[in-house]
């Protein structure tokens, strides 16, 4: 008799938000995953006002609550995907409750700005909370090679795995589609500071008597306004697209519009939105921070450049606008390794192995 799939319960923010987490569970749930594996998922985050968030993460506690507490509704494994400071609180204590109830635990780690929540920025009653939830949890999913090696330093009897976050391999983008605008740069993310987004404006500016064509797009939540206002002193208001946040049909139809996508990140984990223009077949840009370089090979499906340079990023920029072969060449190799190494199917299937493993349903 084959064994039944084990019950897990899976916490995060909102698959219908916003953010590198809800897109990743989106793509799990689109996968298979959960009726592969019997997930349930509860919300512990929700886009919104200082209720709005608090509400979810009461209603999210309440509700992992009472399955930790009912026998006969328990999971066998609580799969908690978190990031730094109210995240990690979050999720924390939910993993300490249910190890409490005798359940295994699974600390999947996100955010680019972990290391130094971690590190630098908790004092040494924190430190020894976040090394204990590490320590203690039945095992610690990192999305890359880089990750996992800070987590086994930091917490040494941390078991750990790596887990890419997956993407749908829809179908290329390319500009023989007749979409793709020439010049046209794309930034997905949240428009702020730590990701570059002064640097990319920077770029732009150098760049734009060179180009008559360009037109840089940032489409993401953020202080628009200010941006705008950046755009405009640096003489480019016109060149400069704020688009707010968009779903997941906006995104695609920007990914389709654009000829090149750039995200000079300060600090990242192994952004989604990275995931999907290489999935689009898109050249991209990027800086070679977090697990960007496992993904990202200079040259070969994509441009690396420094954190924080902006002549390197203007200069990287130049040269993918300037060669239609290069760009072809680079969006290419970059669909081929998302379709070899971060497929939906591949990374359900690993996860549904991690889950059987823990569960000893073999």
């Amino acid at each position: 008799m084959k064994a039944r799939a084990p019950r897990i319960l899976m916490v995060g923010t909102a698959p219908e938000g916003r953010g590198g987490v809800a897109a990743l569970v989106a793509v799990l749930r689109a996968g298979g995953l959960f009726e592969q594996a019997s997930v349930r998922y509860v919300s512990t985050h929700r886009e919104g006002n200082f209720l709005t968030k608090l509400g979810a993460a009461a209603g999210g506690f309440v509700q992992t609550l009472a399955s930790l507490v009912c026998s006969w509704h328990r999971p066998a494994i609580v799969h908690a995907h978190a990031a730094s400071h109210a995240s990690f609180a979050r999720k924390s204590l939910l993993l300490w409750l249910a190890r409490c109830a005798g359940c295994q635990t699974i600390f999947h780690l996100h955010g680019g700005g972990f290391r130094q929540f971690a590190t630098l920025r908790s004092g040494v009653l924190m430190r020894r909370w976040i090394r204990h939830t590490l320590e203690r949890s039945s095992l610690v999913i990192a999305l890359t090679e880089g990750w996992a090696a800070f987590v086994r330093s930091f917490a040494p009897q941390a078991r750990v795995a790596v887990v890419p976050n997956a993407v749908a391999l829809s179908r290329r983008l390319d500009e023989g589609d007749g979409r793709a605008e020439t010049g046209r740069i794309l930034f997905l993310g949240r428009v702020e500071a730590a990701k570059g987004v002064a640097e990319l404006l920077n770029a732009a500016a150098a760049l734009a008597p060179r180009f008559p064509a360009l037109r840089l797009v940032l489409a993401g939540s953020g202080d628009l306004a200010a941006w705008r206002r950046a755009a405009d002193q640096r003489g480019i208001g016109d060149r400069v697209e704020l688009t707010g946040w968009l779903d997941a049909a906006g995104c695609a139809e920007q990914l389709a519009r654009a000829s090149v996508f750039c995200l000079p990140s300060h600090a990242e984990g192994l952004p989604m939105a990275l995931l999907e223009a290489m999935a689009a077949g898109k050249a991209v840009v990027a800086s070679a921070v977090g697990g960007i370089p496992e993904a990202l090979r200079e040259g070969e499906n994509g441009l690396l450049v420094p954190p924080q340079d902006g002549t390197a990023l203007a200069g990287a920029l130049a040269r993918v606008l300037d060669d239609g072969g290069l760009r072809a060449q680079l969006g290419e190799q970059a669909r081929r390794t998302v379709a070899q190494h971060y497929s939906t199917e591949a990374v359900c299937g690993r996860l549904a192995a991690i889950y059987n493993d823990l569960a000893g349903a073999r």
